[in-house]
């Protein structure tokens, strides 16, 4: 399947329309219009469900198409009977016929009908249409598209006032768009990046569902932060009572926005085994910057009697691969690496290639360091052991030691990475202790996944909780735990959320009765997304985006 993939990409070097384009302005007489249902309605009972009814498809049992992008590809032999529900993008006047572009959202491309100028009456750009007619072969020399609508009947379902409309011909830039975030999903390009997620989801869960992964839903609510960084929204009713009243808190004790589902994974990998999710994680952070927002959605996965951080890496290469393998073989990928738009078509290849490629490059923390360090050129952030990489060391190691391929970079500085991590043998070299870790990072766009093995250890977990500086459970012997666990007062629970650390209590119980080796990873999607669609920036590829001081509708 790969191959093909790769294959398929090799004759994809056409760019088709601009993916800048937005849509056209026509002139304001939707209201004039009546429906005309009954005989529009007649159409529509000639043949029921889209079916066609004669000719050689009917023979062979085809349906027609349902939606504008199957119908474009779609070729018959003989004329078909069809309808057609969409979007007016464009009206074009003549003498004798009017051309109207249609879109339903389905496709890049618009569908051509051609109709007779009596039932042009209420077309203006934006209406909803219901359009029936004739599926042929498209007359004149200068073809817009192989075959066209010869529209009978046309039934305006939603008048629009185009004088009025937001959705103009003219180039509006993103950042007027995401102004309008309940209308941008109208142009073309940004539905191309709806259906994008859609089928990205789909290869992902048939991902999972095939290796006998469960798919999961993870609380939104939790009473933890668990990145540790403090950056969480606190959950309250409006107008409610604050910690400090009598009354106390809504749910007894502060609770919050989930920033990763990992730590409630990891109780649900040891019932069922193997676990992901695909859900909206929250930070409250106050960046402003293409890579941040507030709300996003996270891809975890959890794998329990894992003994080494390989396997957790295989798996998220795997999945990975095969996510851009799938993606090639469908319309919306063939689409989005033809488009011409903000990121030129041969890199968006190149990115998707890398993603298929085998064996991807894995190297040590300390090694990054080491390449960093003898580069020729000069970066603005000096590499130091046991500071973070900045975006400007991610991308340089992404582009010289992946070379086209993502790259993992492991064991980083234990100091620099979450307490649940297990700490790793330190091996010679190392100027300091490390944690079984890793970063993933693309080409052109810096990290996009991040995993680790998870300390399994009961004592060794408290520790490094202590040394992070959260609130720990005493180490005492697993009775004393499991009466606290059915405790009805949460009182210290309580004391734990007003520090604003969270009650870990329950993460510490899963390593006192039978917990195995298990790591997991998570992927931000939306980044992902950006990356492979060639988009430069997450708040548009996100329907309803929302950062610092902005929350549309």
């Amino acid at each position: 399947m790969r191959a093909a993939a790769l294959a398929r990409l090799s004759r994809l070097a056409r760019p088709s329309l601009r993916w800048t384009r937005s849509t056209l302005a026509d002139s304001p007489r939707a209201a004039q219009r009546v429906s005309r249902s009954r005989s529009f309605g007649r159409a529509l009972s000639s043949a029921p469900s889209q079916e066609v009814h004669d000719g050689p498809a009917a023979q062979r049992g085809q349906d027609v198409p349902k939606t504008i992008a199957r119908l474009l590809a779609w070729n018959p032999d003989t004329d078909v009977p069809v309808v057609v529900n969409g979007y007016v993008h464009a009206v074009r006047s003549m003498k004798r016929v009017t051309f109207v572009s249609v879109n339903d959202g389905s496709s890049v491309t618009h569908l051509q009908a051609v109709i007779p100028p009596d039932q042009a009456d209420g077309l203006t750009i934006g209406a909803a249409v219901r359009i029936a007619g004739t599926w042929t072969r498209s007359a004149g020399q200068k073809k817009i598209q192989a075959y066209e609508l010869q529209g009978d009947e046309v039934d305006v379902l939603g008048p629009s006032d185009a004088s009025t409309f937001p959705i103009q011909k003219k180039y509006q830039t993103p950042e007027f768009l995401r102004t309008l975030p309940h209308l941008r999903p109208r142009v073309p390009s940004n539905a191309a990046l709806l259906r994008l997620r859609s089928a990205a989801i789909a290869a992902l869960t048939q991902y999972f569902a095939t290796r006998d992964f469960t798919q999961t839903h993870p609380p939104v609510i939790t009473s933890s932060d668990c990145e540790g960084a403090g950056e969480v929204f606190v959950v309250a009713p409006a107008n409610s009572p604050t910690q400090d009243e009598p009354e106390g808190p809504f749910f007894r004790s502060r609770k919050y926005l989930t920033v990763s589902t990992q730590l409630h994974l990891e109780a649900l990998a040891q019932s069922v085994g193997n676990v992901w999710t695909l859900a909206p994680t929250f930070r409250a952070e106050k960046s402003d910057t293409s890579r941040h927002l507030s709300e996003f959605y996270m891809l975890e996965a959890e794998m329990t009697f894992v003994d080494d951080l390989g396997s957790v890496m295989d798996t998220a290469e795997n999945m990975l691969r095969h996510l851009a393998t799938s993606l090639a073989e469908t319309h919306v990928g063939r689409e989005i690496l033809s488009r011409e738009g903000q990121t030129p078509p041969d890199v968006i290849k190149q990115r998707w290639e890398g993603l298929m490629a085998p064996a991807w490059p894995r190297i040590t923390y300390t090694e990054a360091i080491n390449v960093l360090s003898s580069a020729p050129q000069q970066f603005k952030f000096k590499p130091v052991w046991g500071q973070g990489l900045q975006a400007e060391h991610e991308r340089f190691i992404a582009d010289t030691v992946g070379a086209g391929k993502p790259v993992f970079v492991t064991h980083y500085p234990r100091d620099i990475k979450a307490f649940y991590m297990k700490e790793s043998r330190t091996a010679p070299g190392e100027p300091g202790p490390t944690v079984e870790c890793f970063d993933l990072l693309v080409p052109d766009f810096c990290e996009i996944a991040g995993g680790s093995m998870r300390e399994h250890d009961t004592r060794a977990l408290i520790r490094t909780m202590q040394t992070h500086g959260l609130p720990t459970p005493p180490l005492d012997n697993g009775e004393a735990a499991a009466a606290r666990a059915a405790a009805k007062d949460d009182a210290v629970a309580g004391e734990a959320d007003a520090s604003g650390a969270g009650n870990l209590d329950w993460y510490v119980d899963l390593r006192r009765w039978g917990c195995p080796p298990h790591g997991g990873f998570g992927l931000g999607f939306d980044r992902l997304l950006c990356y492979l669609s060639g988009v430069h920036t997450i708040r548009d590829v996100v329907a309803f985006p929302r950062w610092f001081g902005r929350c549309d509708c």
